[in-house]
């Protein structure tokens, strides 16, 4: 069966446990969710996974019940907020990852209100976003400044610019220095432009972030 990616649909979820929760794409009827930044997990409609209930699938939207609340996803639209004790803007100060086989940390978030998947990476500068998913999410990268990094591959150019807003989980920091390489990359490397403003902390197969400013 044929594997259509929809693009990136993420929906974070303000429960006393953070919940966040993305659904990446359609396998057939079936939706690709990603619950906390685990790997992708195919659950047809009726079925649930993590507390995540998928009641159907149409075109490029799903519909989900978290914690007794029902939510439409669409493809693109930034993060929402569902169940615990609100909506709206991200106010929290605290975020748990969990490790993937590898011992590599993923997250749902967005970039400028644009949903994207994270993988922690404490040796990058700063967030680092290859060309093709920048302008999936609209970023004016051509604008910003021109520079030369040294890679594994050779030195490229790269250009550097800064994210008006980097949500991960229930958590917004504004004002994040960004660099976009010409590589294609599967995530978006969360390194220490936005890590840096996070007292870290690293409990078995978890990392905490906790909010220093």
């Amino acid at each position: 069966m044929k594997l259509f990616f929809l693009g990136i649909l993420a929906l974070c979820v303000s429960a006393a446990w953070g919940q966040s929760v993305a659904l990446q794409g359609m396998l057939g009827g079936k939706a690709l969710l990603i619950i906390d930044g685990a790997a992708p997990r195919t659950v047809a409609a009726g079925e649930t996974h993590k507390g995540v209930k998928v009641l159907s699938t149409t075109g490029d939207e799903a519909l989900v019940e978290i914690a007794g609340k029902r939510q439409t996803l669409r493809v693109g639209e930034a993060p929402a907020s569902v169940g615990g004790t609100g909506g709206g803007p991200a106010h929290s100060s605290r975020v748990v990852m969990n490790a993937e086989s590898g011992g590599h940390f993923f997250s749902a978030g967005a970039i400028n209100g644009q949903a994207v998947r994270f993988m922690v990476d404490t040796g990058a500068t700063s967030v680092s976003i290859g060309v093709p998913e920048a302008r999936r999410i609209g970023l004016k990268y051509e604008s910003g400044e021109v520079a030369r990094s040294s890679t594994a591959n050779g030195t490229v150019t790269i250009w550097k610019i800064k994210l008006a807003s980097v949500r991960v989980g229930d958590v917004e920091i504004h004002d994040v220095d960004a660099s976009v390489v010409p590589a294609a990359m599967p995530f978006v490397l969360l390194g220490n432009s936005f890590l840096s403003r996070f007292q870290m902390k690293r409990e078995n197969d978890q990392m905490v972030l906790e909010r220093r400013y």
